[in-house]
């Protein structure tokens, strides 16, 4: 995987936390740096860690399921895109509050990474260099996370379900590359 491919796939990993920043930003009246460190490392931390415990997995059994592993990769970022894109359709509300406690910010750094162990899964079976791949989620998933404070206290709920949706399209179309890639060549 080239890393023009990874930077694309750590964009479309980060855009949930990306979405949670902005609300997070929008509850807050002013912004402090302790904020925009909160979320910089609460979210790219687990964004980071979420596929290194996915490859582990992945490993595992990597040999058991080799002859389908594109197979297992397009259904997995395809799941995660096709989830990301519906809920940006979602009319719901967002309850926003501006608690940036211990167990607040666990519970969303959790949620917002789970399709990142997901892909850490898919990269057990595409033997991507681990480190370099999580290094670059992690940090593409802070910047994205502190911006997305700065921007939720600016531009509030205007660009969240935007960049839900991109992010959704963009695993999608990687899952599709990685299938086209290994069943036509």
């Amino acid at each position: 995987m080239v890393i023009a491919e990874l930077l694309i796939i750590s964009v479309g990993l980060a855009m949930d936390a990306f979405a949670v920043s902005i609300g997070k930003g929008l509850s807050l009246r002013s912004i402090k740096l302790r904020h925009v460190l909160s979320a910089g490392l609460w979210f790219g931390g687990f964004q980071a860690l979420m596929p290194l415990v996915g490859y582990m997995l992945g490993a595992t059994f990597s040999a058991v399921v080799s002859d389908f592993d594109h197979w297992v990769a397009f259904f997995l970022l395809g799941i995660i895109g096709f989830n990301m894109i519906r809920d940006s359709f979602s009319k719901e509300e967002d309850n926003h509050n501006d608690d940036f406690s211990f167990k607040v910010m666990l519970m969303l750094a959790i949620a917002t990474s789970i399709d990142a162990l997901a892909v850490g899964v898919s990269f057990a079976f595409l033997h991507v260099d681990l480190w370099m791949s999580v290094a670059v989620i992690g940090i593409t998933t802070f910047i994205l996370s502190a911006l997305g404070i700065k921007i939720g206290n600016v531009f509030g709920n205007r660009y969240k379900s935007k960049a839900e949706f991109t992010g959704g399209v963009v695993l999608v179309l990687m899952g599709v590359k990685i299938l086209v890639e290994h069943t036509c060549f």
